[in-house]
């Protein structure tokens, strides 16, 4: 996506690596970025997008949310999370695949090239970083959405099962200024699965909605 992405401005990337909370991702975020910047999250990255732009909204010029969620987590789904990450513990090659898989669509679960590029994700992620992202406390946020007032795009993919379309969809009413996008034949691993189409939507939701003198950092 990055050839697509970078004709529109200087690309920054957030460090959501090192913090055992959302709101420490989010500070961390700010803090590596510039003054304004259109913010894009991907999945959990969603997550971490609701709350930096309501953090700092001064500086966030435009906030897209990418196969994710607003939707929190229960106690017991996130006790079940934390057991399944315990610290040094490495999940058994088994279950690794199924979650690799689980990431595709149906048909593209057993793609060697996209499996392999998950997998190698999950390498140099280390069992520490996954730990801490799946014990984050993630509690409900879509009426924390109705107080995000500049322009939103909301991209569901139609196969995706592990944000469920209903989940995604439900981002776009609560937002006062979104735009609903749905790429279809496509799971949860767009920027994998559907990299040109993922590119174009975002592209074209930058260029109609934020004005070119705001587009410091895509």
């Amino acid at each position: 996506m990055v050839p697509d992405l970078e004709v529109l401005g200087p690309l920054h990337y957030g460090n959501v690596y090192e913090d055992d909370t959302l709101a420490g991702m989010a500070r961390r975020v700010l803090a590596e970025s510039p003054d304004r910047f259109t913010l894009v999250g991907f999945s959990m990255g969603g997550f971490v997008a609701r709350v930096l732009t309501l953090m700092a909204p001064e500086r966030v010029t435009g906030v897209a949310f990418v196969a994710s969620s607003a939707r929190g987590y229960s106690d017991e789904e996130t006790a079940r999370r934390k057991a399944g990450y315990r610290p040094g513990d490495r999940p058994p090659r088994a279950a690794a695949a199924v979650s690799a898989a689980m990431g595709l669509h149906p048909d593209r679960e057993k793609d060697p090239a996209l499996l392999d590029r998950l997998r190698g994700m999950q390498r140099r992620l280390g069992p520490e970083v996954r730990r801490r992202q799946a014990a984050l406390v993630r509690r409900d946020g879509y009426a924390d959405l109705e107080h995000i007032t500049c322009p939103a795009l909301v991209v569901a993919c139609r196969q995706d099962r592990l944000r469920s379309f209903a989940e995604t969809e439900r981002m776009a009413k609560h937002l006062p200024h979104a735009h609903l996008e749905v790429i279809e034949d496509c799971g949860h691993m767009a920027p994998l699965e559907r990299p040109r189409e993922l590119a174009a939507l975002l592209a074209k939701w930058i260029r109609r909605e934020v004005s070119p003198d705001q587009r410091e950092s895509a």
